[in-house]
């Protein structure tokens, strides 16, 4: 049925948004897109407070990166978000 292979295909987003382990840094999908001249024209239109939420979470992926740790569970960005 079309809504058990929509629940599937949910299903497999989760698993490869966990698995792809951005989340364990703290990151959204959006911060880990190539900066293309287009997405950098789009990051320089964000908001002020976005942009700063951006560079906080950039910044601190690489903090946790240069020390070999993620973040505590609960602080994981969740596929929802």
């Amino acid at each position: 049925s079309v809504a058990a292979s929509g629940r599937w295909l949910e299903g497999i987003r989760k698993w490869y948004y966990n698995a792809a382990g951005f989340n364990k840094l703290g990151l959204m999908r959006d911060d880990t897109i190539h900066e293309t001249d287009d997405v950098k024209e789009a990051i320089r239109r964000l908001p002020e407070n976005l942009y700063n939420d951006r560079m906080f979470r950039i910044k601190r992926a690489l903090d946790l990166t240069m020390r070999h740790q993620i973040l505590p569970k609960e602080q994981w960005t969740k596929y929802e978000e």
